[in-house]
C-alpha cells in the first residue's frame, strides 16, 4: 500500500529495519566478507609463490658413465648407486652394438634439474641429446669414410678425448688412432688401462700392461669393446676428420707439449724425457 502526504503526494516514508533485521543485514555481510576471504587469500598464497628455480648439473666432457651416476646421485640427493641401478629401467635410446652400455652416450653439457627430475628421466635425456648429436649426416658421413661404425667413432672420440692434452691436439691423437688401426698395430694406450683398473694416473707400469682385461690395449688390437668415457663435440669431430701425417706415437712430455712421431727411436728418447720430467716434478 501506498500512503499519501495531506497534499495528496505519496509520502516518502523511510523504512527502518527492526533490530532482528539488522543483525541478520550484519550476519550477511560477515558471511560474504568471510567467504571472500577465503577465496582470496589462496588465489594470493599461490600468486605469491614464485615458480621452482631449475638447478643446472654440469657433465664435463670425457666423464666416465660410473662418474656421471655420482654426479646424478649427488644432484638429485639420492642414495649412492641410485642411478646405476636405474639404467636397466631407463629405456634408454641406444644403438644396438652398446648391448645396454650407455658409456659414451651420456652426452656431456649442463642438464637442468628440478624436484621433478628422476635419475631416470635424466639419463633419457643425456643419451637423448647423444643420439641426436652423434646421428648427425656429418658424422655419419665420417665414419663411413673412415670405415668404422658410429658407435666406433664415439669410441675413437672417447679414446681422443682422454688422450689428448690441447683441444688442438686431438686432430693428430685421432690420426694416430687411425693410423696403428690401419697398420692392424695394438693401441697401447694408457687410457684403456686406466679404464679398466677404474683409475685416472700417468704411470703405468710393465704389470699394468699384462692385465687379461678387453680394454688392455697393450696386448689386444683394435678398439676396446666400448667407449672409455663420454666425448664432447670437439672430440668427435677430430674422431671423424683427423688431422693428416704419418704419426703412431705420441706422449706429453710436460703440459701443453705434446710429441707426435713416425720414428719409435725417436719415440723413446721422448718418453725418457717424459720419465726425467716426472722424477723431478715428484711425480714418479
Amino acid at each position: 500500500m501506498v500512503n499519501e502526504s495531506p497534499d495528496g503526494r505519496p509520502s516518502r516514508r523511510r523504512i527502518r529495519p527492526t533490530r532482528r533485521g539488522r543483525l541478520v543485514l550484519f550476519l550477511g555481510a560477515v558471511l560474504v566478507l568471510a567467504l571472500g576471504a577465503a577465496v582470496l587469500v589462496p588465489l594470493l598464497t599461490r600468486q605469491e609463490q614464485a615458480p621452482e628455480q631449475a638447478r643446472t648439473l654440469v657433465i664435463p666432457e670425457g666423464r666416465r658413465a660410473s662418474q656421471v651416476y655420482v654426479a646424478i646421485d649427488k644432484a638429485l640427493h639420492e642414495p649412492a648407486g641410485t642411478t646405476e641401478k636405474a639404467v636397466p629401467a631407463a629405456a634408454l635410446p641406444l644403438p644396438a652394438e652398446a648391448k645396454g652400455n650407455p658409456e659414451g652416450y651420456l652426452f656431456p653439457a649442463t642438464y637442468p634439474v628440478t624436484s621433478d627430475t628422476t635419475p631416470e628421466s635424466l639419463l633419457r635425456y643425456m643419451a637423448d641429446t647423444a643420439l641426436k648429436r652423434f646421428g648427425a649426416d656429418h658424422i655419419t658421413a665420417g665414419a663411413q669414410r673412415n670405415d668404422v661404425s658410429v658407435y666406433q667413432t664415439v669410441t675413437i672420440a672417447s679414446l681422443v678425448q682422454a688422450e689428448a692434452d690441447t683441444v688442438s691436439d686431438m686432430g693428430k691423437v685421432s690420426r694416430v688412432v687411425h693410423n696403428r688401426l690401419d697398420r692392424g698395430m695394438p693401441l697401447q694406450m694408457d687410457s684403456t688401462l686406466n679404464y679398466a683398473l677404474n683409475r685416472s694416473t700417468l704411470d703405468t707400469t710393465t704389470g699394468d700392461t699384462r692385465i687379461d682385461s678387453p680394454y688392455n690395449s697393450y696386448t689386444r688390437k683394435g678398439l676396446p669393446p666400448t667407449p672409455i668415457g663420454n666425448p664432447g663435440e670437439q672430440a668427435m669431430v677430430a674422431a671423424i676428420d683427423p688431422t693428416p701425417g704419418p704419426w703412431l706415437y705420441f706422449v706429453t712430455v710436460a703440459p701443453g707439449d705434446t710429441r707426435f712421431t713416425a720414428d719409435y727411436a725417436e719415440h723413446q728418447r721422448n718418453v725418457a724425457e717424459f720419465n726425467r720430467n716426472r722424477r723431478q716434478s715428484g711425480g714418479g
